[in-house]
């Protein structure tokens, strides 16, 4: 059994004095994923026992930027997805396996008044042509903060947040094509009709303390690989960022 853990930590080193590393070695998690690390090289690296750290810095600083320990050691690892204009965040890295590609994603942000979101579709098709050329090859599975509430149980306030980035019909509509193309929404899964359990909040308006939030932050499994998971998991209850852990439990 792998257990797999994704969590936007919304910049390391800030999370880091609210007890990550306490709930990192609690949790043992055989691949640790971050979004938004919020670092540049040599700034903040820790070694990990016990641990293969692999690093994704954005080139702008204090911006984006993903990271992946891994306990076993992979075959080979890819930073990004290959295209000269969507390779510059430090958004993805990708982890291959014997039986699986593991993949951490932080999904460009479309931003207020959508100012970014022709950028953001131009992502979409890239990344999901990305995973569907993976897919050829061996089982993929997609975590991270990928910046949509699919549907409206995704989110508490579905009306007044239509139109907004990450609840427009654009993204929404990505999701469904990506879903449709092979791929499992691990929670949805198991949890067809759970209601009120989110991922992200807004640190506006005490929306944490009245749970209106989003989930925004998924495991993706390939199709071939479905009937392999036994558990997708949102770790309400773990603080330290505007996001919390989500988890997959699959048996590989």
């Amino acid at each position: 059994m792998l257990k797999m853990i994704s969590w936007n930590v919304n910049g390391l080193r800030a999370v880091t004095g609210k007890g990550f590393w306490d709930y990192f070695d609690k949790e043992s998690a055989d691949l640790f994923a971050l979004q938004e690390i919020k670092l540049s090289e040599g700034q903040f690296d820790p070694e990990k026992e016990g641990y293969h750290v692999y690093w994704n810095y954005a080139e702008k600083k204090g911006y984006s930027g993903t990271a992946v320990f891994a306990k076993k050691e992979p075959l080979s690892v890819t930073y990004g997805i290959g295209i000269e204009e969507h390779d510059h965040e430090g958004r993805v890295i990708t982890l291959e396996y014997d039986r699986f590609y593991f993949i951490t994603c932080y999904t460009p942000n479309s931003q207020n008044d959508l100012k970014r979101l022709d950028y953001r579709m131009r992502w979409e098709d890239a990344f999901r042509d990305y995973l569907m050329n993976l897919s050829k090859k061996k089982g993929v599975i997609v975590c991270g903060d990928l910046n949509v509430a699919h549907e409206e149980i995704d989110l508490k306030n579905p009306k007044s947040n239509h139109h907004n980035a990450g609840f427009t019909d654009e993204e929404r509509e990505k999701m469904t094509v990506l879903l449709s193309s092979g791929f499992t929404d691990s929670f949805r899964y198991f949890y067809p009709d759970r209601t009120d359990i989110y991922s992200w909040w807004s640190y506006r308006f005490h929306a944490r303390e009245h749970n209106a939030g989003w989930r925004i932050d998924y495991f993706l499994v390939s199709d071939d690989l479905k009937e392999a998971m036994k558990d997708a998991l949102i770790h309400t209850e773990v603080e330290g960022s505007d996001h919390c852990p989500v988890e997959l439990l699959i048996d590989l």
